[in-house]
């Protein structure tokens, strides 16, 4: 097989991907029955880093998939390394794919003095020469508008709510929103899943101390039933685990989480062990090793959806059709990472 995907004459996709997550793109790759260009890449001895590209790139349509997790700070780099030499290279457009991007639970100021890194993360993008963005459900939809350009707002929802629908009796649910914040999405849920109850729990986030909330009571009602907590990420897991525990002494009959990313830093694989719930569902816009699986963890593949985004955009066709579901060549593909 080719590295480079023939469209009509004039058009080429190419996929490229940094270190952090090869394997992904190995996955998206193969959805999109092409291969990775391969790169030339390494550290120097003081942490400086070299890209270079081992095939021509020139008038090219190339998307350059680069998980943002681990050692974050450096795979963000990274990316803007290859877009430079992309942009040098003279691609015809550059989309940056960022599963989950980097930085964006800091989409605004809480307190005087503080800087909203979100914005800053699409201004370096863009900055570098990227054309377009494209990332699973980001922190906050609104932050589509910190680029000056093309963003395409890719959902799991569709992709989780397959499984929900296949894992869970429908019939003694209770959809569950963790804050406030969260309500939209989760009366969106309860929506597609068949007008479900919905339920959310007030809790308080301390904006001086990081990863911390308290959860004050609930508003709905739980008592006996099988709660889905709906949630965008977690982290250290440790308010996520707290919603799960007031469940639980509210009555629930059984609590699963269902989060988009996994980031599982920290201490949260270990709260997340001991916290009570039925089962945890990820999906894998990063990597999540063996190490930090748990035998009720079950993570699904991104790669489907991120493949059926990047082939709409480059045969430029409709991505909002993927808000209603994956296409019926990618649907039948292994949903587990």
């Amino acid at each position: 097989m080719s590295a480079i995907l023939e469209g009509t004459p004039d058009k080429r996709l190419v996929l490229v991907t940094g270190r952090a997550y090869p394997e992904l793109a190995e996955k998206v790759a193969e959805c999109l029955g092409t291969e990775v260009l391969e790169t030339t890449a390494y550290d120097f001895a003081n942490g400086e880093m070299y890209v270079r590209f081992t095939k021509p790139v020139r008038g090219a349509d190339v998307f350059v998939l680069q998980c943002h997790s681990g050692d974050i700070n450096k795979w963000i780099m990274e990316q803007l390394i290859m877009i430079d030499a992309l942009k040098r290279a003279s691609a015809k457009s550059i989309t940056v794919v960022a599963p989950f991007l980097g930085y964006s639970r800091q989409d605004k100021k809480h307190r005087g003095r503080e800087p909203i890194t979100a914005r800053l993360i699409f201004d370096l993008f863009r900055s570098a020469g990227a054309d377009r963005i494209m990332t699973v459900d980001l922190h906050a939809a609104q932050e589509q508008g910190f680029f000056d350009g093309p963003v395409d707002h890719l959902t799991a929802m569709p992709v989780l709510l397959d499984y929900v629908r296949s894992a869970i009796d429908l019939n003694n649910t209770t959809i569950v929103s963790p804050d406030a914040g969260r309500i939209k999405v989760s009366e969106q849920w309860a929506a597609k899943l068949g007008n479900l109850p919905l339920a959310f729990i007030h809790k308080q986030r301390d904006i001086t101390r990081p990863n911390h909330a308290e959860a004050h009571g609930i508003i709905g009602d739980v008592d006996g039933r099988d709660c889905v907590v709906i949630d965008d990420m977690v982290d250290t897991a440790g308010t996520i685990c707290e919603a799960v525990r007031t469940l639980n002494e509210s009555g629930a009959k059984s609590v699963t989480l269902v989060a988009t990313h996994g980031l599982l830093s920290g201490p949260a694989v270990e709260r997340l062990s001991r916290c009570g719930a039925h089962e945890i569902v990820f999906m894998d816009t990063v990597p999540i090793p063996e190490e930090k699986r748990l035998p009720n963890m079950t993570v699904l593949s991104c790669a489907p959806l991120l493949a059926a985004g990047i082939r709409s955009v480059f045969e430029e066709g409709s991505v909002a059709i993927l808000l209603e579901g994956l296409p019926e060549d990618m649907r039948p593909r292994n949903i587990y990472a």
